[in-house]
């Protein structure tokens, strides 16, 4: 869409009707809602200043770039926002040439524009990476280890900070605002040029007070931290002043420098139950947009998140030495009752899952048993601290997986498939799974009593498995076997897979009823259950929500050639090598062949194949 030749007047009418059309669809899908709202009127002025077909448009986390995907040949289409092969919640350049880098994670865009910056430099051409980053992403290292080498190189660049919340140097006083005001126009730009062109000729006492007088002004202005790290400041501007932002861009683009733009802005502008910060309104499901009540879920089971909240909470009362974090999820972990419970022990750090798992360290080596409650998609983000500050101090600290296997909607970035591929290689720590809400709770209780590290993974949602098999507490390297068989087929479930082995057993004909086992542990195996069991079972099918790729039936294997166990057929039914797209889980579960009704069908075809006597 060409909105270069709109008036003001028409482009607050487009940025009207995006809002409209972004609710309507996010009510019906679900999806990023009061962050998308937020940033129209930032996004609109980005379109109508720089040329988003040459300059690379790039968005931190994305979730609140819908805007641009309905400014980018995709109205026609949003209405299949994050449904199966519809358009992604995100930034995805297969989906559009207008998507210059993936994006699901945070802080990754100062970063990636501080590469862009080179590459453009290099190749002389006439272009400038723009980004658009809420505050919330600024809480993370990676974004000052990028602004360090973008102020010190001064690559032209064009930040807009889309503070929200006003928790980055909400401006003080009436003078600050002024000067504020002052600093966004083209007059303080080019005073401030000729300011310093002229410092290189006076003499040392006045270049003394002239730095003294610019400081001063600094200190009474929200930009003193990015000014020090050599970017240009402008700022706080009002982020839904679409007029008063094409200026302000205009002055940031024409000064061929680094330039942190600092915008402020409503969440949930245009929708006015969700305006302001209610935490609830950033990631919605489908609701009434009359009323804003969510349509309710069918399903009347706990989620695991649950279940993990309230027994830590039990816990958390009677052992006073128990500590927690989280990064920038207390909801969406269920933490929040503990952080409000106990604010001097459970803490939200913000987006900085490796300070989050430093600090955990810290305490554990002073007593206390910290619970790193992270998803599993974010814990990726601190595998270095997981590795070089708590298990080569083998350090007692609980890592609670949040999230694990598919989750859905928010596709490749999100899904939680990895953590037991990139935990399994690491010396010192234990990796165990619940299967359901029994297990749920006493796995808690066990990582308590853990002298060392360890960490439980638990899907998104409730259980598949709701307590139907004899429940056995938790003990290390200790598998449970749930059910014997009179024929050779075993199903080996760890986790919320031992559910779907259960699933897919009631499906399979009687004569092929297999034997199953819960692995409960994934390291340390349970190495005499697995030698005892493979004298009488030789078809062994593992079942994971995880990669095939380094996972459970990977780790089973190893096993099985570190024994010499020889004749045992063992088929993984672990995700394969690629990235899982978005959709709801159970169509994603249909497209991957791994609902229990396919899962039958392809044990069925595997036995037919190459166990049958005929």
């Amino acid at each position: 869409m060409n909105i270069k030749n709109y008036s003001i007047e028409e482009l607050n009418d487009l940025a009207k009707k995006i809002r409209e059309k972004i609710l309507h669809v996010v009510s019906k899908n679900g999806g990023h809602l009061s962050s998308a709202l937020g940033a129209v009127d930032l996004i609109v002025a980005m379109h109508y200043v720089f040329d988003s077909k040459k300059d690379p448009f790039i968005f931190d986390v994305s979730h609140q770039a819908y805007a641009h995907k309905l400014l980018t040949d995709r109205w026609e289409r949003f209405d299949t926002l994050r449904q199966f092969s519809g358009i992604s919640g995100f930034t995805k350049p297969k989906e559009s040439p207008y998507d210059y880098f993936v994006a699901g994670h945070s802080s990754t865009s100062i970063s990636i524009a501080t590469g862009a910056a080179k590459a453009i430099a290099l190749k002389k051409e006439d272009r400038i990476p723009v980004v658009l980053i809420g505050d919330g992403s600024m809480s993370a290292g990676m974004v000052y280890e990028a602004l360090n080498e973008l102020g010190d190189r001064k690559y032209p660049c064009v930040i807009i900070l889309n503070d929200n919340e006003m928790s980055i140097s909400k401006p003080i006083g009436a003078i600050s605002n002024y000067l504020s005001q002052k600093m966004a126009s083209r007059f303080y730009q080019k005073f401030k040029t000729k300011t310093e062109q002229l410092l290189e000729y006076l003499p040392k006492s006045a270049t003394y007070i002239a730095k003294r007088f610019e400081e001063s002004i600094k200190l009474i202005t929200p930009g003193i931290l990015f000014e020090e790290l050599g970017l240009e400041y402008i700022g706080p501007v009002d982020g839904h002043d679409i007029e008063g932002l094409i200026e302000v861009y205009k002055i940031a683009k024409d000064l061929k420098k680094p330039v942190i733009i600092h915008a402020q802005t409503i969440k949930g502008k245009g929708y006015e139950i969700a305006e302001g910060y209610y935490e609830h309104w950033h990631g919605v499901g489908p609701f009434d947009i009359k009323t804003g009540t969510p349509y309710k879920k069918s399903s009347s089971s706990k989620s695991a998140t649950e279940i993990y909240s309230k027994t830590l909470m039990e816990l958390s009362k009677k052992h006073k030495n128990i500590v927690g974090v989280t990064a920038a999820m207390p909801s969406g972990t269920g933490l929040k009752p503990l952080i409000e419970e106990f604010p001097d022990r459970f803490w939200d750090v913000g987006i900085a899952e490796q300070h989050a798992v430093t600090s955990m360290a810290a305490m554990a080596k002073e007593g206390f048993k910290p619970f790193v409650t992270i998803y599993s998609t974010f814990l990726q983000r601190a595998y270095d601290q997981v590795i070089h500050d708590v298990c080569i101090m083998n350090l007692p600290v609980a890592f609670a997986i949040d999230r694990a296997g598919i989750v859905g909607e928010d596709g490749e970035t999100h899904q939680g498939a990895f953590d037991i591929s990139y935990l399994r290689a690491i010396p010192n720590l234990t990796l165990f799974a619940p299967r359901d809400k029994k297990t749920m709770e006493d796995a808690v209780r066990f990582a308590y009593e853990m002298k060392t590290p360890c960490a439980f993974r638990y899907p998104r949602g409730a259980f598949l498995l709701e307590d139907e098999v004899e429940f056995e507490r938790f003990e290390l390297g200790k598998a449970q076997l749930l059910r014997e068989s009179k024929n050779e087929i075993l199903f080996i479930g760890y986790g919320n897979g031992v559910g779907k082995a259960l699933e897919t057993s009631k499906l399979l004909p009687k004569e092929t009823e297999p034997a199953i086992l819960d692995l409960k542990f994934v390291k340390p195996l349970d190495g005499n259950m697995l030698k005892k069991l493979a004298k009488k079972y030789k078809i062994w099918f593992v079942f994971s929500d995880s990669a095939k790729m380094g996972g459970v039936a990977s780790a089973i294997l190893e096993f099985l050639n570190e024994q010499n166990i020889k004749n045992i057929y063992v088929y993984s039914f672990e995700f394969e090598d690629k990235f899982i797209s978005h959709g709801k889980t159970s169509i994603i579960e249909e497209y991957l062949n791994l609902t229990p009704k396919k899962l039958s069908e392809r044990i069925f075809n595997v036995l037919q194949k190459n166990f049958s006597k005929n």
